[in-house]
């Protein structure tokens, strides 16, 4: 899932900020990330993870798309939030990485930052980082049948409300 829209001069080289999380139930593992540049548009990514994985290395599943859409969008300064504290302070630098699984995650984000100008990495609580929560929700809820193509949801944002779109304005008056 993808916002198709993009703002009118959207100001790469300054700061955007990426939250990302993950999200497991019983049907599978769901990834969410949000983009908001500096005017405020939010840009939502989310995707459904068909494969087995521990809870970490969904946490950088989300954070390595959210980061490859930055990239895409020709991002230049990012500040990425995540609420899992492993995973942001081992991208910090600060707690050292011992699980092979992870070992190669984290070298993945790294060559990633070479692309960007500036990039630095925040954790924060978990209550702040409600919508890539729900994004990644909706991903791991999603039951995928393998035997159709599936199509990218595609959103759209609205500047009016929807129903302006479908009236016509009158001929004789000045009323719509």
């Amino acid at each position: 899932m993808y916002v198709a829209t993009i703002e009118e001069n959207p100001r790469m080289n300054h700061l955007w900020k990426l939250n990302f999380d993950r999200a497991s139930n019983v049907v599978g593992n769901g990834i969410g990330a949000v983009l908001v540049s500096p005017s405020g548009y939010h840009y939502p990514v989310a995707s459904k993870l068909d494969f087995d994985c521990i809870n970490n290395m969904a946490e950088y599943e989300a954070c390595i798309i959210g980061i490859r859409v930055a990239i895409e969008h020709k991002i230049k300064v990012l500040k990425v939030y995540g609420d899992s504290a492993l995973v942001i302070y081992q991208l910090k630098g600060e707690w050292e990485t011992r699980d092979p699984k992870l070992i190669s995650y984290l070298k993945e984000v790294l060559e990633f930052i070479d692309e960007l100008d500036d990039i630095t990495f925040c954790y924060l609580p978990r209550d702040e980082n409600q919508m890539a929560d729900a994004l990644a929700t909706l991903a791991s809820m999603i039951q995928v049948n393998k035997l159709e193509d599936i199509k990218p949801i595609q959103m759209s944002i609205y500047e009016i409300s929807a129903h302006c779109y479908h009236i016509e304005e009158e001929e004789k008056g000045d009323h719509p």
